[in-house]
């Protein structure tokens, strides 16, 4: 059981402060991006993360879990199909808090709250793209053998056809003095 917050809650009440959380998680996950008291949004973020963890599984059980928490249909129904699928190569790590400075009515300090969207980081996306290439290039490294091997038989082949007509030649050479050789002998007989 997770332990309670310390310190005065932020409605008043629990009951205020579980609709507060519910109404700004819905709000961030409409807009993707709002502005609330820094106090407000560290006590959304784990809040909200829950709930992306929720959609990341994109089960029934899930959708439930979340809308009876989220009221608004419209906002779980994007929460399951685009955010999820946004963030599914994250693991966790789905708001950011960036403070911005004061209010300047009552001078309290302001934060904005943003979900983060983009890829994991530029060097994962690039090693695993880098993974999908040597991938790709496996199969047709496999291949390549067998086409060298297609390659060097067909080198190989006229090669011994040059050198078996070579040899007919060599034993065809002296054949033929012979049979010159012959006729000459002949030749000098019947002179």
């Amino acid at each position: 059981m997770p332990t309670p917050t310390k310190g005065p809650r932020l409605g008043g009440g629990p009951a205020h402060e579980r609709l507060m959380l519910a109404n700004l998680a819905a709000s961030l996950f409409e807009h993707k991006r709002i502005t609330t008291t820094v106090t407000k949004a560290k006590r959304l973020k784990p809040y909200a993360e829950r709930l992306v963890t929720f959609a990341k599984r994109g089960d029934l059980a899930s959708r439930r879990r979340v809308l009876g928490l989220i009221s608004n249909k419209g906002v779980v129904h994007e929460l399951f199909t685009d955010i999820a699928q946004a963030v599914e190569n994250r693991d966790g790590g789905y708001t950011r808090i960036t403070k911005i400075g004061n209010r300047k009515g009552d001078n309290a300090p302001m934060a904005v709250i943003e979900l983060v969207l983009e890829p994991v980081s530029a060097k994962q996306a690039v090693v695993a793209e880098a993974t999908q290439a040597a991938a790709k290039a496996a199969p047709a490294a496999e291949e390549a053998p067998e086409a060298e091997v297609a390659e060097t038989e067909a080198a190989e082949a006229p090669a011994a056809e040059e050198t078996a007509t070579e040899e007919a030649a060599t034993e065809e050479a002296p054949a033929a003095e012979e049979a010159a050789e012959a006729p000459a002998a002949e030749e000098k007989d019947a002179k």
